[in-house]
């Protein structure tokens, strides 16, 4: 936390900060001139203050309101319609990950980045389990906290360097184990394209470099994607994944 510049007389969680007008509507397709919409939740006011200080100097992004608790994180999400969520785990009330759960539900599209301490092995797993679109601790640099906003809002998955090697880990174990099983559930059939786009995101692929590699629109690569993870019943692009690892289709060593 020492990284990032607070003062005292941050605002109280759940002070909405909108400074441009209010949330377009659910229907409404964002412009791509308009700045991305962020919504910071974490039971620390400093904290809270020192990201939004960091994030008000770039001008592609606009803190749309700050909350103190997993409750207030879902009611303002309804709310506000962001389009990122910075958010923390342990927190009073209802957790992050709790959180986490009933935003995806509430409000589909909003990715959401935990911005932790918490370096446990089952907070990570929980997290993406939920749907989170990232996992990082507060130890990054300030100027690494708006780059993220902008990767996670560009579609792509972010994992904290010591904390991907343990999600690998875990991958590999589930690998392992999908050998071991005697029966298996077919797993869904997806076209042939739809089995390209996913190899290509279990590389770490975003959605304009899965375009590229293809030669297709970045429109039909999120259309394929949102029809992967529906079909196979997944809330993330980080289980689509764990998916790939365990069916054979990226292979990790």
């Amino acid at each position: 936390m020492s990284e990032y510049p607070g003062t005292p007389g941050a605002a109280p969680g759940g002070a909405a900060r909108r400074r441009s007008g209010e949330p377009a509507a659910a229907g409404d397709e964002q412009s791509a001139t308009d700045p991305i919409r962020v919504l910071i939740v974490d039971d620390h006011a400093l904290f809270r203050r020192g990201l939004e200080m960091v994030l008000a100097d770039e001008p592609d992004i606009e803190v749309i309101g700050e909350g103190g608790d997993g409750n207030e994180a879902v009611e303002m999400a309804r709310d506000l319609l962001p389009d990122v969520l910075l958010m923390d785990i342990r927190m009073p009330r209802r957790s992050g990950i709790e959180a986490c759960r009933a935003i995806k539900e509430a409000v589909p599209s909003a990715k959401i980045v935990m911005l932790t301490i918490s370096d446990e092995d089952t907070d990570l797993f929980e997290a993406i389990k939920a749907g989170a679109s990232g996992y990082l601790l507060k130890e990054i640099s300030i100027d690494e906290v708006p780059q993220a906003v902008r990767a996670v809002h560009g579609g792509q998955s972010l994992i904290s360097p010591s904390m991907a090697s343990k999600l690998i880990t875990e991958f590999a174990a589930l690998a392992k184990r999908s050998e071991e099983r005697q029966q298996q559930v077919p797993a869904p059939k997806l076209t042939e394209r739809e089995m390209e786009v996913l190899r290509l995101v279990a590389r770490g692929l975003g959605n304009r470099e899965i375009a590229k590699e293809l030669f297709i629109s970045e429109n039909t690569v999120k259309n394929h994607v949102r029809n992967i993870l529906e079909k196979l019943q997944l809330h993330s692009r980080m289980e689509a994944v764990v998916y790939a690892v365990r069916e054979k289709l990226l292979e990790i060593t």
